[in-house]
Parts: structure tokens; sequence; C-alpha cells
């Protein structure tokens, strides 16, 4: 909440990929502290059911789930009349958070490995993001919004095992800039956020000698919270960041790609 006792978010509708948990759950949270109604989307019904209860209701803001493959069209269309069925609107804010790691060294990595990666990490923001400004067109023009897709410092640099990830998140930091140079005039803005090393369920898979290194590389010395890149989009979904579009912000500790 702001000084003035005002969410900052109060009366948006916010779409969150990814929502049951690490980053997207934190994103969800804090978008629902600020006040904001949150349809939450992933693959897992139990887990959003379990953050369901945790969001802040202060504001009278509703929050919904939907459980589904959010790279495939037909699934994203029923889940965009979701939102205008439940909450009377259309969205406001789109954060394509969802999002997997199949780690291997390139000579050992089949193609599935691959596809699998590049399918929900890439295809579903194209997904997501054309369906969600489809339903902001209307005879008297676009509505204004704000589309945040979660990239990675990966994204920018590569890394060592992760040939399928890096591809998918430079991709977005991409496909998020030419989003916003299309859709900028319309009041649509497009950003991206590339986390560095953040504690989630998916950086758990990562070996203890590898994270020490890792660790070693950051000059604050330390990996960041879910809750730290939640902020960093809490700012791309308000009114505050009214005049930024195409940007790819880095929230990784200084971490350099």
């Amino acid at each position: 909440m702001t000084s003035a006792g005002v969410g900052r978010l109060a009366g948006k509708v916010a779409v969150v990929t990814g929502a049951a948990s690490g980053i997207g759950k934190a994103i969800c949270s804090k978008f629902a502290l600020e006040g904001a109604s949150v349809m939450m989307v992933d693959r897992s019904r139990e887990g959003m059911e379990q953050v369901q209860p945790c969001l802040s209701t202060k504001f009278d803001n509703k929050h919904h789930l939907a459980d589904g493959d959010v790279a495939d069209m037909a699934f994203a269309k029923d889940l965009f009349s979701n939102v205008k069925e439940n909450y009377g609107k259309h969205g406001d804010v789109l954060v394509n958070c969802a999002g997997i790691i199949r780690d291997s060294l390139l000579i050992n990595m089949d193609e599935s490995r691959f596809d699998e990666v590049i399918q929900t990490n890439l295809k579903s923001v194209f997904v997501m993001t054309k369906s969600f400004i489809n339903t902001l067109n209307h005879p008297g023009g676009m509505d204004p919004a704000s589309i945040i897709n979660i990239s990675s410092i990966v994204g920018k640099g590569g890394n060592t095992g992760q040939a399928n990830y890096a591809a998918s998140k430079a991709g977005v930091i991409l496909f998020t800039k030419s989003v916003g140079f299309e859709m900028g005039r319309f009041g649509i803005r497009c950003n991206s956020v590339l986390p560095g090393f953040i504690k989630t369920p998916m950086t758990e898979q990562v070996p203890e000698p590898l994270l020490e290194k890792v660790r070693k590389q950051i000059p604050m010395k330390r990996f960041g919270m879910p809750e730290e890149i939640a902020n960093a989009c809490l700012f791309l979904a308000s009114d505050e960041s009214s005049y930024v579009n195409c940007s790819a912000l880095e929230v990784t500790g200084g971490m350099m790609a």
C-alpha cells in the first residue's frame, strides 16, 4: 500500500502465469496486497489452491484460478473469456512467468528437452500475449495495459548446460521489445524482467558446488528472493511506470551476463 492507504493496483485485474510457486507465487501475493484481483494460471491446480487463500482481499479484490497449458491457443482464448466473465472486464496486466528448465550439455541434449523448454518458456509468451491483446481491441480502439514477461539474465549472456533455456529467454527479451514497438502507440506497454539467481524450487535442483561458484560472481554476495522480482513487476504493472516500454530490467544483485 502507498502512504495514502491506496493500493497501487487497486481496481486492476492481473493475469499471472506460473502462479503456483516461486516467482509467480510471489507476484500474485504482491499484486493482491496492492489491490489487484488476480487470475492465477498454472498447470498445477493443487499448487494454486494452496496459494489462493493466502492472497490479500483487503480491497475487496477477488482471486480466481485456471489450470492448463499456457502454450495452447485454445486454452488461452477460453482463459481470457473467463477473465471477462469473472471480473466484468478484461485484464489490465499480464505477467508471463511460466517457465521450466531441462538442463543438459548440448552434446547430450535430445530434441524433446529443447522443444519442451521452447514451448513452455517462449511459445507460451506469444500465445498469452496475443490472446490478451485481442481482448483489448474493440471498435472504439484499444485499451491500455501492461504486459510483463519474465526472462532471465541467462537470456542475455548464455550459460553452460542451458542452451535451450538461454535461447528461450533471449527470445522473450526481443519478443517483448517487438511487442512494445508495435503496441506502444495504443498505450499497451510491454517490458521484460531479467532475474539473476533467485531462490526458487527451480534453482533447488542446482548442485551446491555450483551454487557457491555462482554466489561468488554476485557483487551483493547473496541470491535474490522471489519477492524482489515481484517488487520490480509491481513497478512495471503500476501507473508509476507509465513511460516505461520495451525495457529489459535486470534484477540480479549486480551479477553480469
